[in-house]
């Protein structure tokens, strides 16, 4: 059975989930949440919450799946205990760093990757597995066959996503709310700019980055049938009426086999929509999936939250099973024992039971009494026992006993379980500090690749490896000046494209490069397999220097810095492994399933890229990637060539330059300037996050 798993961003939402049945419900508290604009819980209120829902057997998994800078992690330790000590069931984690602290300080609370870590196949499944994941929330791009051929040969637990708001970047690789307001996604602060009016040539009337929400209704079986663990809604932003309408209707679909409803499909679309639904993902139909935020009329809104209300406020709908025995002896006292289907016992003792004047106790008689456990969270199942002849017990009795022994096996329900507790894991310092970085370019295009880049030969190229397979000899000039060659691999690669990446791996391997630069961690395994050596690039999101100790036990060559991090936070990282930092370019903002450059031009020719404008006047060039897929560039390129003093002290082994949409020309004059022998200034620059970071 589908496990059914709510989001509860608030006590009342958590209330509103567990009466309208859910199985497990998803909150946060603290600062390192994915939703740090929610109402979240105190600490009091999450201890209740977790104790109400056990008591209804109801679990609960904590959000703590934000980037962790080094000095945060003390706090996000004392956090992890304080959810473990509580009972709670798993902590959904993004950042590698963080994931390796809970492990070693907590390592009887599961963990779940949350989606924010950006698995989108097989590989990356096995990567989660051996940092200690329990369970995986995929990808929400991934369609029907992809998740089944994952589930089928995943060593943990697979959860989908199936209700509420789709994002248009990939989980994780968003970095646009960070880059134009300082509001950072990774950090739980996404200032939702997919919602927002571009125009694309035309006028600023279109919403081309913002989807429809997610429904997958019709799909609970497939899912059910292909061996998925858990089925997720989301919406802790959303009220809890939201909550329970939802809830309850996704309920009866997987609980009681009964099929969706028009008028449960218009109560879905009242309670909240962005147009109707979608599946388009899990189809494979991306064509049609945009739409914005459309009401009902105020009234039906309010009407329907109203009777929502009602019915998760009214009583007790969630109920346990419980199986009574029922001991009535002469000249004992009366006991009665409750157990649930967990292997709780509770016992207790009542009254000594009289000799009967008329009516004897029976079993049929006293079962009738202790069926009654209206307004409580149990049903009762059965009841058995041992019942001497011509003893009588009166009601009342009965009843207080009921009520003692159900008071006794909720007191057990409620009761954390006992854990472990650890220390916090070493970071081996690696490398001694570094003065001088060297410098590595990054191309995106074969014209890039000009014989006088070469000559100003850098440490490292990285070119996009659909290039350097299709076009090996264009990196000869830079490996005949010492430059090292490296092959990018896309930042999404499915199971279904698998064998295509596979291909182009041994054909850049057949002409002599053997390096590759991974932005995912499923992708590891994929280049060494390949043969590779591995560098890390930053979509991996090293935000702290645990994450770079899991890189380096991981045997990766290098790892690149998150640019949502600051100067000083790069300065001070204990450095493990070698590290690289991006000082130019236009840093990319998201990556996406969607291609905005055939809705702009109306065929899917990617030779020219698109350009999106915000209602401020800014442009962001929208760039073709693997697999049809799109990334939305920055609108200013970022600039540090006259800053390269900040960035010596900070201890790095190497620079980037980051080409995108760079004539060869533009690229050689940038590289010569980061040398000292040129004076090229950008127009619009941006010193990125470096110097104001991120909230």
């Amino acid at each position: 059975m589908l496990e059914l798993l709510a989001p509860a961003g608030s006590p009342e939402a958590v209330v509103a989930a567990v009466q309208s049945g859910a199985d497990a419900v998803y909150l946060g508290l603290g600062a390192f949440n994915a939703r740090a604009n929610a109402k979240n819980f105190t600490d009091e209120e999450f201890l209740d919450a977790v104790k109400y829902c056990h008591e209804r057997g109801c679990k609960v998994y904590v959000t703590m799946n934000t980037l962790c800078a080094d000095r945060e992690l003390d706090a996000f330790t004392d956090l992890a205990c304080f959810v473990s000590d509580a009972g709670a069931d798993a902590a959904l984690v993004q950042d590698l760093g963080a994931a390796r602290v809970l492990r070693s300080v907590c390592p009887d609370l599961p963990l779940h990757a949350s989606t924010q870590m950006s698995i989108h196949n097989l590989a990356g499944v096995h990567a989660a597995a051996q940092l200690g994941m329990k369970r995986v929330v995929l990808a929400r791009e991934l369609s029907r066959d992809q998740i089944r051929v994952i589930t089928a040969h995943a060593p943990i637990e697979t959860e989908v996503f199936v209700h509420g708001a789709l994002c248009f970047c990939h989980s994780g690789q968003c970095y646009m709310s960070a880059l134009i307001g300082r509001r950072s996604g990774n950090r739980g602060m996404c200032a939702q700019p997919c919602r927002m009016q571009y125009s694309m040539g035309r006028r600023m009337d279109d919403y081309p980055l913002s989807l429809k929400d997610n429904c997958l209704l019709d799909h609970l079986a497939e899912l059910e049938a292909d061996g998925v663990k858990c089925v997720k809604i989301e919406g802790r932003m959303k009220r809890p009426e939201y909550t329970a309408i939802v809830t309850q209707i996704y309920h009866r679909a997987i609980h009681e086999g009964i099929a969706p409803t028009e008028k449960d499909m218009e109560k879905l679309k009242l309670a909240f929509s962005r147009d109707g639904f979608t599946d388009g993902y899990f189809v494979g139909e991306k064509d049609k999936m945009f739409g914005v935020r459309t009401t009902g009329a105020e009234r039906d809104v309010r009407e329907l939250f109203n009777e929502a209300r009602r019915g998760y406020a009214s009583g007790e709908m969630r109920r346990v099973d419980v199986d009574f025995h029922i001991a009535l002896r002469a000249g004992s006292q009366a006991a009665l024992t409750a157990a649930d289907d967990a292997g709780r016992r509770a016992t207790v003792y009542g009254a000594i039971p009289e000799r009967a004047q008329s009516a004897p106790a029976t079993l049929s008689a006293v079962s009738a009494q202790l069926y009654k456990t209206g307004g409580t969270p149990y049903r009762c199942r059965s009841v058995n026992g041992t019942i001497e002849p011509g003893l009588f017990l009166s009601a009342a009795a009965l009843n207080e006993l009921r009520r003692g022994v159900l008071a006794e096996l909720t007191a057990q329900r409620g009761q954390p379980p006992r854990r472990r507790r650890g220390n916090m894991p070493r970071v081996y310092r690696g490398v001694h500090d570094r003065r001088h970085p060297v410098l590595n370019l990054q191309v995106l295009t074969r014209e890039q690749l000009t014989p006088e880049l070469a000559a100003t030969k850098p440490a490292n190229v990285y070119v996009p490896l659909e290039i350097l397979s299709a076009a090996p000899e264009a990196a000869q000039p830079f490996a005949e000046n010492g430059c090292g060659v490296a092959a990018v691999l896309p930042r999404v690669v499915t199971d279904t494209e698998m064998a295509d990446v596979a291909e182009m791996l041994r054909k850049v391997y057949d002409a002599g490069f053997r390096t590759a630069l991974v932005g995912n961690l499923g992708h590891i395994a994929l280049a060494r397999s390949a043969g590779f050596d591995v560098r890390g690039d930053f979509g991996l999101n090293v935000f702290n220097a645990q994450t770079l100790q899991v890189l380096a036990d991981a045997g990766l060559l290098s790892a690149t810095v998150s640019f949502e991090l600051r100067i000083a936070q790069i300065r001070d990282l204990v450095k493990c492994l070698d590290t690289e930092m991006i000082l130019y370019g236009r840093l990319p903002c998201m990556v996406s399933d969607q291609c905005i450059i055939s809705r702009a031009s109306g065929s899917h020719s990617c030779q020219t890229p698109a350009m999106l404008s915000d209602r401020m006047g800014s442009v962001f060039p929208v760039v073709r990637e693997f697999g049809c897929r799109n990334v939305i560039l920055n609108a200013h390129k970022l600039f540090l060539a006259d800053k390269l003093e900040d960035v010596l002290d900070c201890g790095l082994w190497a620079g980037r330059l980051m080409f995108t949409t760079e004539s060869p020309r533009e690229c050689v004059m940038v590289t010569k300037t980061y040398q000292g022998q040129g004076e090229y200034r950008p127009n619009g620059l941006t010193r990125g996050l470096y110097y104001r970071g991120v909230e």
